[in-house]
């Protein structure tokens, strides 16, 4: 027999997570290793876990979660969209609570590219008269 999944995609800046919610005891681990493992800080911790809280599932599910790209910010961000999206796919009934706490909206701020000329994206070298 199958066990009952539910999937869910977040993404922010350059990091993706793909997230699976799975009955059970409330365990979050990411990329094969526990969450207070993975993260360093616990604000971070607290952001991977809003959605849970937010909807009273925290101890209902595991979320099993593989992530890659950017920094630990975006990726607790890209787990946080990701663990929102797989509730929503569990029961339809969360949207209206996720949705008012803007766990379903795509964070559209990227690294901005360089430009020729310039050292970064924006600045330039130093300027001189002389």
């Amino acid at each position: 027999m199958a066990q009952v999944q539910y999937y869910g995609t977040g993404r922010r800046k350059n990091a993706v997570a793909r997230v699976r919610l799975v009955p059970g005891g409330g365990k979050v681990i990411i990329n094969k290793r526990p969450l207070d493992e993975y993260v360093a800080k616990k604000t971070l911790e607290m952001i991977i876990m809003q959605p849970l809280e937010v909807t009273d599932t925290a101890g209902r599910f595991d979320v099993l979660a593989n992530v890659h790209g950017g920094g630990t910010t975006g990726q607790a961000g890209a787990i946080r969209m990701g663990i929102a999206r797989a509730l929503l796919e569990a029961d339809k009934e969360l949207r209206p609570v996720l949705k008012r706490e803007g766990f379903l909206t795509r964070d559209p701020r990227m690294k901005e590219r360089r430009k020729y000329g310039l050292k970064k994206a924006r600045k330039a070298p130093q300027f001189s008269k002389r």
